[in-house]
């Protein structure tokens, strides 16, 4: 043992001889002296520990964390000159790793001023070896802490999709809490769903569908862990030994199952509780880690529940409101008119965004004198006020249709006027068409285009051509403006294709790449049946990178009998 005076060498020599490790600490608790078994347990030299404060260099829990001052009994000795041993402190060793030690503290008298300290301890690990520093999935330090519920709130706000959100909270927690995690989620009518049963396995997650799905009912008075929580109850520190006795429900049925398949030692349950109702709650299980479960990680275990519960809560709002605004759109569109002899169908996809239900519709209608109105058009905007105004639009339309028998331009000309009262609609696109029988016995088509892509045309042959004649400007810009129309002969087997810009428009690529891309496909199904045809036509020609909605009307042409 060195130290820095002839009386300290005294004692070096006597505790040199000792087989446990010493040092001796001024009562400001900077260290003075150490021996030379000290000096191997700490795997410091000497140089490196005299004169350091002993609580800040070495003192730390098993987290690794530095032990609060106020909290620390071996700086109370130094501080009170008093006598104490335990074994809850670990010292951090020169390379990093934790040195787990029994020790004994008592003042020493050396004839020295100011008065010292002697602390002995030994290592209270197995077989001597000290024990390494807890890796990411072992207790935190205040700062990761933060990191972490920072990193939380991130990634859970992020994205509207509740699965997503979930997997990247297992994601976060395992391993760094835990080996195990398991979310339970409340569905509608109360029902419980086990969502997701996750652990770590060689560096990545592993999901055990054999322990996830629908859970029994939760008991309204069962003091169980997992039933308190899904009530909102409490957090609890869960054991297998929980559930050893005889199960009072269904769920602690399933929850003996989990501990036994799991192999966790130990548990902490947590509500995962918006403001207005419990959503489910969270279970994060220790069982290749040693460490069990402490009230301190209850703590940062809720704070996390709390920041899972927001982002939940946000996406089932998000989903409600998507579920409500295609309901509504998908009630505004209407049913398609009987026509004997010809096939029609439609298709309509909302945008991925549910912030963008709104403004595309279709319409088709028998008019007076028998012909057929078809129409397109997209109302510009992308919320529900265009939704109401694509409503007031396609109304109009029709009572205009049916009131006048007048070609489509004048149809659209006295709908152009209209517009300019009506709130919801700044501007618009369209396109009306009627189909009417020939005397020959075939179809022809009028119509005229307010601003919007062309009809494509396509014959069974698998010849496809866009009808650009008839194109004027857009509705809502110069309502006095005189309007076009354009006639085509429909060929006998042809597929007319009427459709909104969601079909051809992608961030990426041109106008006119989309719209190739659209008459290729089409060319490509020509052949098709009408339904097949459309299916797979918004399957391979929508752009994968849209994110808008998508309307199409086709109308196949009856082929010579």
């Amino acid at each position: 043992m060195t130290g820095p005076c002839g009386s300290k060498d005294a004692v070096v020599r006597a505790l040199d001889a000792l087989g446990t490790g010493a040092y001796l600490a001024d009562e400001q608790g900077c260290i003075v002296g150490v021996n030379t078994r000290g000096e191997q347990l700490l795997a410091r030299p000497a140089s490196g520990l005299i004169g350091q404060d002993a609580h800040d260099l070495l003192h730390r829990n098993s987290a690794g964390e530095t032990v609060p001052r106020a909290q620390c009994r071996l700086r109370e000795c130094f501080l009170a000159g008093r006598t104490d041993q335990g074994g809850d402190v670990w010292l951090e060793r020169g390379d990093g790793t934790l040195l787990p030690v029994a020790w004994l503290a008592t003042p020493c008298d050396i004839g020295v001023r100011p008065a010292t300290t002697l602390v002995l301890f030994h290592s209270a690990s197995r077989a001597g070896r000290p024990a390494q520093r807890p890796p990411a999935s072992g207790r935190l330090s205040d700062l990761e802490r933060l990191a972490l519920l920072a990193e939380t709130t991130t990634l859970l706000t992020s994205t509207l999709d509740i699965g997503v959100a979930l997997r990247r909270l297992i994601a976060l927690v395992v391993p760094r809490l835990a080996d195990w995690a398991v979310i339970d989620l409340i569905g509608e009518g109360d029902e419980v769903r086990r969502f997701a049963v996750a652990h770590a396995e060689g560096g990545t997650v592993v999901f055990r569908e054999d322990l996830q799905g629908p859970m029994p009912p939760v008991p309204q008075e069962s003091p169980m862990p997992l039933s308190r929580a899904l009530r909102g109850v409490a957090s609890t520190l869960v054991g297998p030994e929980t559930y050893q006795g005889s199960p009072d429900s269904g769920i602690a049925v399933e929850q003996r199952r989990l501990f036994e398949a799991t192999g966790m030692h130990s548990a902490v349950v947590v509500p995962i509780r918006s403001l207005h109702e419990v959503l489910g709650a969270l279970t994060l299980g220790r069982a290749d880690q040693p460490e069990r479960f402490t009230a301190t990680d209850i703590v940062l275990l809720e704070d996390i529940a709390r920041r899972a519960s927001l982002a939940l809560e946000n996406a089932r709002l998000y989903q409600r409101q998507r579920k409500v605004a295609e309901t509504m759109q998908r009630h505004l569109l209407p049913q398609l008119p009987h026509m004997p002899g010809r096939g029609m169908t439609v298709r309509y996809l909302p945008a991925p965004d549910a912030s963008h239900v709104g403004g595309d519709w279709y319409d088709a209608f028998t008019l007076t004198d028998g012909a057929t109105a078809l129409a397109i058009g997209d109302v510009v905007g992308h919320d529900l006020d265009a939704a109401a105004g694509m409503a007031q639009l396609r109304n109009m339309l029709r009572a205009y249709a049916l009131s006048q028998q007048a070609p489509p331009s004048a149809i659209v000309e006295s709908l152009d006027q209209a517009t300019q009262h009506i709130a919801e609609v700044s501007m618009a696109t369209l396109v009306f068409a009627r189909m009417t029988t020939t005397d020959a016995g075939g179809f022809e088509l009028c119509w005229t285009n307010a601003g919007h892509p062309p009809p494509l045309l396509i014959t069974r042959e698998g010849v496809a051509r866009y009808l650009t004649d008839g194109h004027g400007i857009l509705l809502g810009v110069t309502p006095d403006q005189a309007r076009p129309d354009a006639t085509v002969e429909l060929p006998p087997g042809a597929t007319l294709l009427l459709y909104t810009d969601g079909l051809i428009e992608s961030p990426g690529h041109t106008l006119d790449e989309g719209l190739n891309r659209l008459r290729r496909h089409a060319a490509s199904l020509a052949h098709r049946p009408l339904e097949s045809f459309t299916d797979q036509l918004l399957a391979r020609a929508r752009p994968p990178d849209n994110d808008d909605d998508v309307a199409l009307l086709a109308v196949r042409v009856p082929s010579p009998s």
